[in-house]
């Protein structure tokens, strides 16, 4: 089977390929026989009911500072492929959320991943509120009143934005810190949404582990261990990624919510876990893979091809 496959993504020779899971699926999908292309998130175009990006054929090399050729843009209707893997970074904004309208206008033919509508229902920090049984105490709130109750309750706690990403806002308040109210007030100031708030794990500083789940299955993952001075063990804020295993209770939590993952069309997905609990679920552009590979030798990025293959064989034959 020789798939047509768009990557909707950053500008591609701007990533560190090291750590780039588009990229790996880029590298795949190119040693299996497919034509690869990519386009930028700002290219995307509804014209007359037809979805349109300016297309770039690429071929990719796993060399640092030698990974891309591109070819020449052509603005093409976006059916035209079998395959759009929508893989730009957050933040969660409203030209995030257009994206994903935009792209519900493609044909049954072509295959979103992940699945547009769930992802636009389904942002890091709002789906993982399905699972309260799951997660550390947790509250979603902008009344300062409340937050404060929250935080005499449970003492240190961490506030970071709703719609955020890579670590980027996320405070850790240990109790008695006076910087509580003067934080609230520049979240405030600069959104008008709430935040985040949760009890403080102090298992964090052994590791936030990194989950990889495919077609509802979890598959592997990695430790992101923070420095020293950090609270945040993000790889993009200096997090140490770190072989790891997958416990019991790893397997428990991804078995409670790997089924509606796969019913809903989240393909690939990345859920955190620190200690017992789970705390995000990752739809919008997860990675680790090439982590993940480096410690084990396993390519997460053949298990992905593999679904999404299976996926359109399916849709051929139906």
């Amino acid at each position: 089977m020789r798939l047509k496959v768009a990557l909707q993504m950053d500008p591609i020779t701007a990533i560190d390929i090291t750590g780039d899971t588009s990229f790996a699926f880029a590298l795949e999908a190119q040693a299996r026989g497919h034509d690869v292309y990519y386009y930028l998130p700002e290219s995307l175009t509804l014209d007359e009911g037809a979805v349109y990006g300016q297309l770039r054929p690429i071929t990719v090399r796993d060399e640092v500072g030698n990974h891309v050729d591109e070819g020449d843009a052509t603005y093409r209707p976006l059916a035209d492929m079998d395959v759009i893997l929508m893989r730009q970074d957050p933040p969660f904004d409203m030209a995030y959320i257009t994206a994903t309208h935009l792209l519900e206008h493609l044909p049954q033919s072509t295959m979103v991943v992940n699945n547009p509508a769930e992802v636009r229902n389904a942002p890091e920090k709002i789906m993982v509120l399905d699972y309260p049984e799951l997660m550390p105490p947790t509250m979603v709130s902008r009344d300062e009143t409340a937050i404060a109750a929250f935080r005499v309750k449970h003492k240190d706690i961490i506030i970071k934005p709703l719609y955020g990403n890579g670590g980027a806002g996320v405070f850790l308040l240990k109790e008695g810190d006076k910087n509580f109210n003067a934080l609230l007030e520049m979240f405030f100031a600069a959104s008008r949404e709430p935040v985040m708030v949760q009890a403080y794990l102090p298992e964090v500083t052994k590791g936030d582990k990194r989950i990889i789940l495919i077609d509802g299955k979890a598959v592997g993952a990695i430790n992101r261990v923070p420095s020293a001075d950090e609270a945040r063990s993000n790889m993009h804020v200096g997090g140490q990624a770190m072989a790891t295993e997958l416990s019991a209770r790893d397997q428990e939590i991804c078995d409670i919510i790997g089924p509606r993952l796969k019913e809903r069309g989240l393909l690939f997905v990345g859920i955190d876990v620190i200690g017992d609990y789970l705390t995000e679920i990752n739809v919008t552009s997860p990675t680790g893979i090439r982590e993940f590979e480096r410690f084990t030798g396993v390519s997460l990025a053949a298990k992905t091809w593999d679904a999404i293959e299976a996926y359109s064989q399916k849709s051929q034959t139906a």
